[in-house]
């Protein structure tokens, strides 16, 4: 089987070349280190790409840029795919704000040419599409909550298990990214749903893992844990650091992935995160890091949130666990902290070393 993988040295991606490379498949990577470009040197996933190389056998990167049209249709067309998971993306909800066009062009424009790609070149293959949950908008914010020391939590016992894919995507504030968003999500239904081909879309809650390239503006537990083990100054943006989010590690995505490419639902819609198990505020992901490492975090509370921003969102996963029920959360939110500080941890003494 063929394999490609959009944004292969990120966080999701990586996960899944490392998983079907594994299998013995061979996988291309579509990745040009875009991330370098939205945050700068710090962002770079260049270093995980190096990695990748060495450490698989059946993998090889095509250094392409998925708003270049022709250069994705020859892809296909030369190398077409059984699978595609699409992971590629400007993934910054207050970035998209500096960078329409950009952020547009990549997370719009560039799913309508992989999608276009695969109904040419390959239309019998299955496309996973990593979505957010961000094409909700603010319109999580209007379920009733009650704050408690430490969070804020649903206050009707209905919503106790979280969002579910039934809350609207319209009327309401998502930031750019989220609308860019919004509209490769909208498309790669389409495709499915109009055209017939075995598109899958996942509304990705935080999705995590040691090997994330975390930033102030995107990757918050990862960023986090960062700031906690080199001890630079971290501001919370609004709502008290009581907002709520659900944690998934990387490789329990791509499981969702792999269980949707053996019995694919053209056009379906799932919600993807941690759940209701591995959901926690920013004060209490903060009290986590500290006992797990021992390393303070020094953090200040700003007074403004950011626009469109989740108070409380928590991903029900109880659809995607209903069509496939082999599938579950493998990896505990202490589990993903502990892995991740041990990675940090192992960076910074490297760093040390070096300098």
């Amino acid at each position: 089987m063929r394999v490609i993988v959009t944004g292969s040295s990120g966080l999701i991606g990586s996960a899944a070349v490392r998983h079907w490379d594994a299998a013995g498949d061979e996988v291309i990577g579509i990745d040009n280190d875009m991330r370098s470009t939205f945050f700068g040197p710090d962002g770079s996933t260049r270093w995980n790409q190096e990695r990748l190389e060495s450490e698989t056998s059946n993998f090889r990167t095509a250094v392409l840029d998925i708003r270049d049209r022709y250069g994705v249709m020859d892809l296909f067309k030369n190398s077409p795919p059984d699978l595609i998971i699409h992971c590629a993306a400007q993934p910054s909800h207050d970035k998209a704000a500096a960078i329409p066009f950009l952020d547009f062009e990549v997370n719009a424009v560039g799913t309508l040419n992989l999608l276009e790609a695969t109904r040419q070149h390959a239309p019998e293959a299955v496309f996973c599409h990593m979505s957010t949950n961000k094409v909700y908008g603010d319109a999580p914010n209007e379920l009733p909550l009650k704050e408690l020391d430490t969070r804020w939590e649903y206050a009707d016992e209905k919503d106790y298990n979280g969002i579910d894919e039934f809350c609207r995507i319209d009327q309401t504030m998502h930031s750019l990214f989220g609308a860019s968003k919004t509209a490769a999500d909208v498309l790669a239904q389409e495709y499915g749903r109009y055209f017939g081909l075995k598109t899958g879309t996942f509304r990705g809650g935080c999705l995590t893992g040691a090997s994330h390239s975390g930033v102030e503006l995107h990757g918050f537990l990862s960023y986090l844990v960062h700031v906690a083990v080199t001890g630079k100054p971290y501001t919370i943006f609004g709502y008290k650091g009581k907002q709520v989010r659900d944690q998934i590690e990387c490789s329990d995505v791509v499981k969702a992935f792999e269980a949707f490419a053996k019995n694919p639902r053209p056009g379906e819609v799932y919600n993807i995160g941690g759940g209701r198990d591995n959901a926690a505020s920013v004060l209490e992901c903060i009290a986590m890091i500290e006992d797990i490492s021992g390393h303070k975090v020094n953090y200040t509370l700003g007074e403004e949130n950011r626009k469109g921003d989740h108070i409380c969102y928590i991903s029900n996963l109880a659809k995607l666990r209903r069509d496939y029920p082999d599938w579950d959360i493998r990896v505990s939110l202490k589990d993903i902290i502990s892995q991740m500080i041990a990675a940090e941890e192992s960076k910074a003494s490297a760093a040390n070393a070096t300098g």
